[in-house]
């Protein structure tokens, strides 16, 4: 059955700037209201073509752990981590989601990947959202969905700092930008506490003519 979602009920509540040096951050509680957060996840959940990738780390080729999924316009073919990924055309849902970020942020998003943490032992590894093929100030933005996971952040470069912790709740828009991906790296760490699923879209500009050059 296709399901519409005519009105997500997009509403700002409140808007929460933390700027760690070297980097722009802007956290949108709430982007979402809950019951429209419902019913994505559940259509998320069971229609998405989710898929457990591998990645090369360290030089070796590993299962990834968590289910993964790229959805795009054509030709915003994506690489890291040793595997290149070939968008699945977008759905009416992903549409509504990536068209209310873009008219938020003024922006022109053209791909989303998609992440489902399965449980507390499903992570995202220390990491940068800094490969080419994203432009020189790449602007992310991550939408989460489900259950309120850990978000770490610590500096590429100067030991001086502390890490940066958010707690990402459902229905939140976190968005990095500026010179973030330079200079910081971040992570969603493993947890032994019992927590229920959760699903992340990483909206993102994939520069085209970079693409078909790789």
């Amino acid at each position: 059955m296709l399901l519409i979602l005519d009105n997500l009920g997009f509403e700002i509540t409140y808007i929460m700037q933390t700027n760690p040096p070297d980097s722009q951050i802007e956290l949108i509680p709430n982007f979402i209201h809950l019951e429209a957060t419902n019913v994505l996840w559940e259509h998320l959940r069971n229609d998405t073509c989710w898929t457990q990738h591998h990645i090369t780390l360290f030089g070796k080729k590993m299962a990834s752990p968590r289910l993964s999924a790229w959805y795009g316009d054509p030709e915003a073919d994506y690489h890291y981590s040793g595997q290149q990924l070939t968008p699945i055309p977008w759905t009416t849902q992903l549409l509504t989601i990536k068209n209310a970020i873009n008219k938020r942020l003024d922006l022109n998003f053209n791909s989303v990947l998609l992440n489902y943490y399965r449980t507390g032992c499903d992570n995202m590894g220390w990491h940068a959202d800094d490969e080419k093929i994203l432009g020189e100030n790449p602007t992310i933005a991550s939408l989460s969905l489900g259950a309120n996971r850990r978000f770490v952040m610590k500096h590429k470069y100067r030991k001086d700092l502390p890490k940066y912790e958010y707690h990402l709740g459902n229905g939140d828009l976190f968005i990095m930008s500026g010179p973030t991906q330079h200079f910081w790296k971040h992570q969603i760490p493993k947890t032994r506490k019992p927590i229920k699923p959760r699903i992340n879209l990483t909206f993102r500009k994939i520069r085209i003519e970079m693409s078909k050059s790789t």
